[in-house]
């Protein structure tokens, strides 16, 4: 992995998930329609394992999208993170899904996976590690700074 970028901080990537938890909600309670709709309008029965994977399908499919389609959620957008995988280059489907497991696996084990990127000496976390990627903090070159101030 390249250095050129710095990694974001602790509360960009706090506000990163919050702004993406936000709208990943919204995104699952309107993807909650169509299973509602094909039960007649009744509830889904808590716990239902194919409910559980379809929203997770759906989750992977949100971030995924987003990630391999420039390397940013809306989020990410916000808080000027992008997600690059090894030389700065876009990432691919497959590393989107491992890095969406690996990130599953690391909440489960309360937050140790992301907070491992502060532990370790190369600063990636549990995710960044097993997909080949990393984020980055975009820094405007210095001749687009120099238009804006002038």
């Amino acid at each position: 992995m390249t250095d050129t970028n710095p990694r974001p901080g602790l509360l960009r990537l706090l506000m990163v998930m919050l702004y993406d938890v936000l709208l990943l909600l919204s995104a699952l309670l309107l993807a909650t329609v169509i299973p509602v709709v094909l039960n007649q309008g009744q509830a889904i029965e808590p716990g239902n394992p194919i409910f559980v994977l379809y929203l997770l399908l759906v989750s992977l499919f949100f971030y995924g999208w987003f990630w391999t389609h420039g390397g940013q959620t809306l989020g990410m957008r916000a808080w000027k993170v992008y997600l690059v995988g090894q030389n700065q280059v876009e990432i691919s489907w497959q590393q989107a899904a491992m890095r969406f497991a690996v990130a599953i696996i690391s909440w489960l084990c309360l937050g140790l996976g992301f907070f491992w990127q502060w532990l370790s000496k190369d600063k990636l976390s549990w995710h960044d590690l097993l997909s080949g990627t990393q984020l980055i903090v975009h820094k405007p070159d210095e001749k687009s700074s120099a238009k804006k101030s002038g």
